[in-house]
């Protein structure tokens, strides 16, 4: 395909489809490198074998994913043209959005409850990374849910339409990016001690 090839708006949607896919990608070796450290630093004496990711990070996850489904369900609303079942869905996944960061917080207290601590000195490498990873992963999420405010505000002021929905779906793209990475994490921390 020629990428220089049809009107103006399909140039304008690839370009910016390609750019997010650039930041996208450049975020996920962001945290290929962190996990690479993840894994190399288990060899060190002072790592712990017996921590346990706390309950509320497997809620987060469940959150994230549901959310990830609803924001699949405002797209697919607003590009039927139902537009009050997509703004309840964008309503819906802000809401989750904000449960999810909650429950991180959550997991955080549960971890520190468990007298393991993310700096100080009674700090340890694993905790460490732990709330490196976390809490990167969440400065992404917060990035997010600015994309996602967007959305919702351009939705409410109806700048979506039949065919003119490339700010829906690119937010979208970036919000199903963030629940896939974010499984990922949680799958790597639960499952590489």
């Amino acid at each position: 395909m020629d990428l220089t090839q049809g009107t103006f708006q399909e140039k304008k949607s690839r370009s910016r489809k390609m750019m997010l896919w650039f930041a996208m990608i450049s975020m996920f070796m962001m945290f290929a490198g962190l996990t690479s450290a993840y894994i190399v630093s288990q060899e060190r004496k002072d790592w712990l074998q017996d921590l346990v990711l706390p309950t509320a990070f497997f809620y987060s996850t469940l959150v994230i994913v549901l959310s990830s489904v609803t924001f699949h369900l405002a797209k697919k609303a607003a590009q039927e043209e139902k537009h009050s079942n997509a703004g309840k869905f964008l309503l819906v996944t802000l809401v989750l959005a904000i449960v999810f960061v909650i429950l991180q917080f959550v997991g955080f207290n549960e971890i520190i409850a468990s007298k393991y601590y993310f700096t100080g000195k009674q700090s340890t490498v694993t905790t460490s990374f732990i709330y490196i990873i976390t809490v990167t992963h969440l400065a992404h999420v917060a990035a997010g849910i600015i994309v996602l405010s967007v959305v919702i505000y351009n939705h409410f002021k109806q700048k979506y339409e039949q065919g003119q929905t490339l700010g829906l779906e690119l937010g979208a793209m970036f919000w199903h990016f963030l629940d896939i990475l974010w499984v990922f994490l949680f799958l790597f921390l639960n499952f590489l001690r």
